[in-house]
């Protein structure tokens, strides 16, 4: 699986995806960085068959009106500490594993569930 962490999401959970084995890409690492355009998010993310990983709720409307970025998660946790959200990703890799299969699909993540929309 390959991610791509919008600019609200630690470089800590980036580390735990590659150490984990997967790619993980920051927004600051591409295009025009933390001033890239969400349309140029998704659209990179979508091109390079990214996961979208984010806080943001533009990314949600656009999942759902502009159907873009294919592959979404938004993370609707507030502020937790880092160990809980790694915690929490953990848990949730094997079922974000098994829906990178399709295409599209949103995964949003609660503190006291996740929902799965395809």
């Amino acid at each position: 699986m390959k991610f791509l962490c919008d600019v609200h999401i630690s470089y800590k959970l980036i580390r735990y995806l590659e150490q984990s084995g997967y790619v993980a890409i920051h927004v600051n690492e591409i295009l025009d960085k933390w001033f890239t355009k969400d349309s140029d998010i998704c659209k990179y993310a979508d091109l390079n068959d990214l996961i979208v990983i984010t806080k943001d709720a533009d990314f949600r409307d656009s999942f759902f009106i502009k159907k873009t970025p294919r592959k979404l998660i938004k993370i609707n946790l507030g502020n937790i500490s880092n160990k809980d959200l790694l915690k929490i990703f953990g848990n949730l890799l094997a079922s974000i594993k098994d829906l990178d299969t399709q295409n599209p699909f949103m995964a949003e993540v609660d503190k006291d569930f996740i929902n799965y929309i395809h």
